[in-house]
């Protein structure tokens, strides 16, 4: 550990008014600046739900899925602390209420309590407790966020946690409350009301917060800051502001300038080591630069509900994928999301945007609804050569469409639509340890991080070896993460090939087809992979492929 020897160091970030305000964004804006003073840091999440894990919650309804190294389908939080700290999370980062209530109740059963009445207090808390501590190990300070909004009754667990926590480790252990200032426009005044509240809230349960970081359309004034200073017992410099930004990665800029980083280790009694920003101030640069380029790509979607904030969330880690790539080629990027149902019924908005794209990309999905529209976009792209990207579904559904339309399989589907299907080029295999993680009664999925061995002369070794991405340059291996239950039949691989269907990656074994595309004599970038590349790109550092499809879709729009 780099602080010296001392004790590791709690940083509870809880939130007030209203819930979606960015507490994961604080969380990890915060993470980034003490990294950068050369501490080791790591995040945790700690979710209301009794869900296991995110994995089966609708993406509308949560936001996207995020998947880890270690196969852990999490918040999309957990997306945003990788991403800031440029760091990998798993299963010790994220834990739900339904994972603390099942051990708790489980240790009852393995007489663990020793015949104890066992009551929510101070059993559950502990059991909290425990799995926060359990993080401690190689790092000297965790930021814990705590879901949901103080005074719902479902995570009150949590704040008991950090009340027991704060009486064992008073030295180490702090609280960040992120409120809400409201800006009504009748008034045309900032509010603090809302923030006072929330802080009462707070301290009915024997909580005083260290800092309140105020989320605001502007930054907070003065005088809003000395009012919240004075009712909620705190020093004004504690009270940070967190205003509305271009893009989310300007935030740790904010922090810094307010000295965010400085007074929580002040707070922390550890060392104000220098920092290195300009990396991320040249990132941040960029982004907001004026681009003189610019690429449209459409993503045949289908978790749409009602209006963009919940499109975005479901397609969060595509979106910001894309972002990276387009951010770091200085291009300036258009999305056009098409529903796929639309594309069904033939929709004449949804064709005309589809046409009008220089890049289309099939991303993940599960189930019939909206599988015929994806497999239209899919025939268009190979068809008219525009650039093609498919991710996980976008693979087999890729393969289903040439299936069909280029080796003349009439019928030709995925089991997983169609059961009866008579060519079922992608179905589901039987359990096998070394491959899957039994999910529930009757379902496996292949999850986490896999090799695969991409074929020389691909245009996806290409790809990889253009930006030195390789696993193991030698062996021609790759990782990627994996979070799908249905596979490429190998009963159908020839028959395909030998109408110019390019196998380009496989599992080291052979055994899985992982990765497939189009010679580039037939098609200019016609690529697409049963992995997921999108969570693993970073801001400073995006994915190979996403680079490269938007270089191949910007020069297809000339």
């Amino acid at each position: 550990m780099s602080n010296h020897g001392q004790s590791p160091k709690y940083i509870f970030v809880s939130g007030g008014v209203l819930s979606g305000l960015g507490k994961g964004v604080t969380a990890a804006s915060l993470g980034y600046l003490l990294k950068t003073r050369g501490y080791a840091v790591t995040n945790i999440k700690c979710e209301n739900y009794l869900n296991l894990d995110s994995g089966n919650i609708n993406p509308v309804e949560h936001g996207d899925v995020f998947l880890c190294e270690d196969g852990l389908e999490a918040d999309l939080d957990l997306g945003t602390y990788e991403r800031f700290l440029s760091q990998e999370v798993g299963q010790k980062n994220f834990t739900t209420m339904g994972q603390i209530y099942s051990a708790v109740i489980q240790k009852t059963r393995d007489l663990h309590f020793n015949g104890a009445t066992v009551d929510a207090i101070p059993y559950v808390p502990e059991e909290v407790i425990r799995r926060i501590r359990e993080t401690v190990e190689g790092f000297d300070i965790i930021l814990v966020e705590l879901g949901g909004t103080a005074g719902e009754y479902q995570n009150a667990i949590y704040y008991e946690a950090y009340r027991i926590m704060k009486l064992q480790f008073p030295q180490d252990t702090i609280h960040i409350h992120v409120t809400y200032f409201p800006n009504p426009v009748h008034i045309n005044e900032m509010k603090s009301k809302p923030t006072q509240l929330s802080v009462k809230m707070l301290n009915s349960m024997g909580i005083q917060p260290d800092f309140v970081v105020g989320r605001a359309e502007t930054e907070i004034d003065d005088k809003r800051k000395e009012k919240v200073a004075y009712y909620c017992n705190l020093d004004k410099a504690h009270v940070i502001s967190n205003p509305d930004c271009s893009t989310i990665y300007e935030i740790p800029l904010v922090f810094h300038d307010q000295k965010f980083d400085e007074l929580v280790l002040d707070e922390l009694s550890l060392p104000k080591n220098r920092s290195n920003l300009q990396p991320w101030r040249n990132f941040v640069e960029t982004i907001n630069q004026k681009k003189s380029r610019s690429v449209t790509i459409a993503i045949i979607a289908k978790y749409i509900a009602t209006g963009n904030f919940e499109l975005k969330d479901s397609y969060v880690s595509l979106l910001e994928s894309l972002n990276f790539a387009a951010w770091h080629d200085k291009l300036e990027l258009n999305v056009e999301f098409i529903n796929a149902e639309a594309l069904e019924k033939n929709s004449k908005k949804a064709l005309d945007t589809l046409y009008r794209a220089h890049g289309i990309i099939v991303p993940i999905g599960w189930g019939e609804r909206g599988v015929e529209g994806k497999i239209k976009a899919i025939q268009y792209a190979r068809e008219k050569k525009v650039p093609y990207l498919g991710l996980c579904y976008g693979m087999q559904l890729a393969s289903i469409e040439f299936a069909r339309n280029v080796v003349g399989l009439k019928g030709a589907h995925t089991k997983e639509v169609d059961p009866h299907t008579p060519h079922p080029i992608i179905h589901d295999i039987p359990f096998e340890a070394k491959y899957q993680q039994i999910k529930g009664q009757g379902a496996s999925m292949r999850l986490g991080a896999y090799d695969c061995v991409l074929k020389p002369g691909t245009l996806a070794h290409q790809i990889y070896a253009k930006h030195h991405a390789f696993k193991n340059a030698r062996q021609n291996l790759i990782s990627e993460r994996h979070r799908h239950r249905y596979e490429f039949n190998n009963k159908y691989r020839q028959q395909l090939e030998e109408k110019g269907f390019v196998i380009s990656g496989t599992s080291p074994d052979d055994f899985f087809v992982e990765m497939i595309e189009l010679p580039k004599n037939k098609h200019p970038f016609f690529v697409a992979t049963q992995a997921h590349p999108e969570y693993k790109s970073r801001p400073l550092n995006p994915h190979p492929i996403f680079v490269e499809f938007l270089k191949a879709s910007e020069k297809s729009s000339k």
